[in-house]
């Protein structure tokens, strides 16, 4: 379990690099030019959740379609992340030919959850699959195909989206993964084999800065019993079975995607990230299979740092990728 205390580690430094310089008593920042939230009820997850989301400059000037790129953030982050604080919303506008959806998963690992405790309602997975796309197809002028659909996501959210892009291949034409934990899932089968407990929550009773971070932060998220981390907890277990963990592992799931209908791979990370060593090894099983892929290193730690430098990377090459299988490119 050693290297899940160094990623909650991790991650609740990444959290406090996240945090505004700005104190309790202010209004919460405004929205960067052309995002705006969505909320709209998951029947998945059970509970009014909410996205943003950022249009094309000339979205209400024309009648076109455009293609949409799914960005799913880490653990202990949420949906303004993205669009609010890594400069997913710059590159969208500068772009200027998709749409960009930031979804919230709370700290799920977007999956569905093998047991759900205290009534609640855990699919994760479908929440994002059935129902954010759901909701995004039918309320704006979307590509709703493969050719016009991409995924991507940082640290939790790199596993999440590499898991569902191979779990779905049929929705999406292009996956990529930023600082992605990629061996969540197998980490998880290995733990379950060994008779060890799911790993421990990080909770924000163990650090008052964490406290501090979560009163401001739930503020921005803003979603009725779903805004405190303790409440971004998923009440139950992810997997209780071997089988179960296997069935969401991207090592384990590729061999199971015929390579005529992977979409496109796009990984990256830092040279000092620890998770760095799971995006090699994964690596190593493309270039092994013969599988198209895009990988970058670069220097950086597992920080907002290095995530506003990666995310003009690989939006820009996704975007590529769905224009060109829509036909929009020489």
């Amino acid at each position: 379990m050693k290297i899940w205390q160094a990623f909650y580690h991790l991650i609740s430094h990444c959290v406090l690099l996240l945090l505004p310089a700005v104190s309790l008593a202010q209004e919460v920042p405004d929205l960067p030019a052309g995002l705006q939230t969505q909320t709209f009820y998951s029947p998945a997850v059970d509970r009014q959740m909410k996205y943003d989301i950022v249009l094309p400059p000339d979205y209400e000037t024309s009648d076109r379609r455009y293609p949409v790129l799914y960005l799913l953030h880490g653990y202990m982050q949420n949906y303004t992340v993205w669009g609010r604080n890594l400069g997913a919303a710059f590159y969208a506008r500068d772009i200027g030919e998709l749409i960009v959806v930031m979804p919230d998963g709370g700290n799920s690992w977007y999956v569905n959850y093998a047991q759900s405790d205290m009534d609640q309602t855990n699919n994760w997975e479908d929440h994002i699959i059935q129902d954010v796309i759901g909701h995004v197809d039918e309320n704006f002028r979307t590509e709703a195909r493969r050719e016009g659909r991409a995924i991507g996501g940082l640290s939790m959210g790199g596993f999440g989206a590499m898991s569902l892009a191979l779990r779905h291949p049929d929705m999406f034409v292009s996956v990529s993964s930023t600082s992605g934990a990629l061996s969540y899932a197998r980490d998880r089968a290995a733990d379950i084999a060994a008779g060890a407990p799911p790993p421990a929550r990080r909770s924000t009773e163990d650090s008052p800065e964490l406290a501090r971070a979560d009163a401001f932060i739930s503020r921005i998220i803003d979603i009725p019993g779903f805004s405190t981390q303790d409440e971004r907890n998923p009440e139950g277990i992810d997997f209780t079975s071997v089988t179960q963990a296997e069935s969401y592992d991207p090592f384990k799931i590729i061999y199971e995607v015929p390579k005529a209908e992977l979409p496109h791979i796009y990984v990256d990370g830092g040279l000092q990230d620890g998770l760095l060593n799971s995006a090699r090894e994964f690596i190593q099983v493309l270039l092994l299979n013969d599988v198209p892929f895009v990988y970058m290193q670069d220097h950086g730690r597992h920080n907002s740092e290095y995530w506003r430098r990666s995310v003009g990377h690989f939006m820009n090459l996704q975007n590529e990728i769905m224009q060109r299988a829509l036909g929009r490119r020489p």
